[in-house]
Formats: C-alpha cells, sequence, structure tokens
C-alpha cells in the first residue's frame, strides 16, 4: 500500500502510533503501521497490520468524540443496517501525545466517489434508509447536540454571526438577497419534534462502498441526539436531480428540518467559498454549484 496522506501531520506520525501501540497494546507491537490512503482533518488514521485501524485526534476539539464512539457505536451498530466501526481498544494519552485515541476493526470497502457507485439513485435510498434507522435508535442517555457535535443536531443559530458575515463578504458572488432569506427561513424553522439520534457528518468521505452499493458508515465524531437537520445536507451536495428527489421521497423529514438543513448547507458551502483563495480554488466551483442548488430549492419547496 502506498499511502497519499503525507505522514506528521498534526505532530502524529507512524513511528508515534508503533510508540503507543508498543507500550500499551504490546500484543500487537509486531504489526506494521501504515497511513491510510485518504485521511481526514480531524483525526489521523493508520493501518494496523490487515485487520485493524489506529486513529487519533489532531486536536483537543475532537478528543471527546473517542469516548463518545467508544460508549455508543456498540449500542448503535445492532439497528443499523450497514457496519459501523467497532472499537477494540480505547488508548491512554502518552509518549508525547496528549489525547486518548482508539483501535478500531478495519472495515472493508472505498469512500463514496461517483465513479464507484453503481446507481446513485439506489445509492441515494441506501442514505435515506441509514438515517432513518438512526433516528429509530433509543436516544436516552444519548449525548446532547453541543460542542462536542459541533453545534450539529442544535440550532444553526449557533452559526448565525459567521453566516451574515460569509454573505456580505460574498456580495457580488452569491445572490445575498436570496441567500439571506434562506438562512432566515432556517432559523425561523424551529424544531418541534423530540430529540432524535444524527450523525452529523453525512458525507461521501464517510460512507464506503462495495460493489457499488453503500457497505458502512464511518466517522461519527459529531454524532449525537438532537435535530436530524444536519444529516439531510447530503441531498445537496452528493446528489443530483432524481437522486435528490429520491433522496427527498425516501427520507422524509417535515417541512422545517428541510428548511434548517438548507441552512446547514449554505452555511457550510459560504464558509468555504470564503475561505478559497481565488475562483480556481478547486473548492469554488462545488460551494457554488452548492449554493446555488440550496437557493433553487428553497424556491421549490420553502
Amino acid at each position: 500500500m502506498v499511502p497519499t496522506a503525507p505522514d506528521g501531520r498534526a505532530g502524529i506520525d507512524a513511528g508515534l502510533v508503533k510508540r503507543l501501540i508498543a507500550a500499551q497494546f504490546p500484543e500487537w507491537s509486531g504489526l506494521p503501521v501504515v497511513p491510510v490512503e485518504r485521511d481526514g482533518w480531524d483525526n489521523r488514521t493508520y493501518r494496523l497490520g490487515d485487520e485493524m485501524t489506529v486513529r487519533l485526534p489532531t486536536a483537543a476539539g475532537y478528543a471527546p468524540a473517542v469516548d463518545k464512539e467508544c460508549e455508543w457505536l456498540p449500542r448503535l451498530a445492532p439497528a443499523l443496517p450497514v457496519a459501523v466501526p467497532t472499537v477494540l481498544a480505547r488508548g491512554a494519552p502518552g509518549e508525547g501525545y496528549p489525547h486518548p485515541w482508539s483501535v478500531r476493526r478495519w472495515l472493508p470497502g472505498e469512500t463514496a466517489a461517483p465513479r464507484r457507485i453503481g446507481d446513485l439513485t439506489r445509492f441515494a435510498a441506501d442514505v435515506a434508509g441509514f438515517v432513518l434507522a438512526l433516528q429509530r435508535c433509543d436516544p436516552t442517555g444519548g449525548p446532547l447536540a453541543g460542542a462536542h457535535s459541533w453545534y450539529r443536531g442544535a440550532s444553526p443559530a449557533h452559526y448565525d454571526e459567521e453566516t451574515r458575515r460569509c454573505i456580505a463578504a460574498l456580495d457580488g458572488r452569491v445572490d445575498t438577497a436570496r441567500a439571506t432569506e434562506v438562512w432566515q427561513a432556517a432559523l425561523d424553522a424551529g424544531r418541534r419534534g423530540a430529540p432524535v439520534w444524527f450523525h452529523g457528518d453525512i458525507a461521501a468521505g464517510n460512507l464506503l462502498v462495495t460493489g457499488g452499493r453503500l457497505s458502512a458508515v464511518i466517522d461519527f465524531g459529531t454524532s449525537g441526539v438532537g435535530d436530524p437537520a444536519c444529516d439531510l445536507v447530503i441531498a445537496w451536495t452528493m446528489f443530483r436531480d432524481d437522486s435528490r428527489e429520491v433522496f427527498r421521497r425516501a427520507v422524509g423529514q417535515d417541512d422545517g428540518t428541510w428548511a434548517r438543513a438548507r441552512g446547514w448547507a449554505l452555511w457550510k458551502a459560504l464558509l468555504t467559498l470564503t475561505e478559497c483563495a481565488g475562483p480556481r480554488d478547486e473548492r469554488a466551483a462545488g460551494s457554488l454549484s452548492v449554493i446555488d442548488a440550496v437557493l433553487d430549492d428553497h424556491r421549490r419547496f420553502g
């Protein structure tokens, strides 16, 4: 395996992982440690032999996810239609590394790039099935949305100031009047239902496919109990036309939830666009596409 992710980001490298394993789980110390091909931002992930991974938070803000996943993934897994990470061991700070970390069972599959998905409409229905199954899980005692979930599952009002600042900064690049209307509609659509489980980051990089079908969902670091609107954002970030309509029908949800979902999608796309170095930044086109889709969706359904 030839890793494409550079080793050493956030002060974490394969040498550190080997030392942590040797000190805390010596039974695995003889296994090779190799960075995964596609690494996330919140955590660094390494293959440990052929059947395990080691996952280490890159900053203190991401560390609470370790205990949350250790506690709740085993409880959620039996009720979900596809595989989720199995935590095998919890590591403690050590060897100069200041956060808890975990060892997990390796999940086969590839991230959900369009070329790997056989039928996008069927895939959209599969994702909707996962979202609904997660919402049906017992929320009793679950972690209420807040700082640990980066306020996914809470009201989008937490990001009100940031969103309005982004809208002002993008005057002339986006339709700021319509964007403001969509954002205000999201704030006005307060949730009335009981809190349910949400994942918090339903995105292509956290969805694994095998044989073109959804086979696993990973990275529950932003999960919790609250408003599931944030789990609908994939309607605009990944799905298009027929697949978007299939997802919308299959996942259901009331009008207010969809209004808040448009707010979540708009916030992230606006923020990303303001951070782009220029129009040639590859993220710019994707963000503009999401913004246009959200504004159009509000016109049709809002």
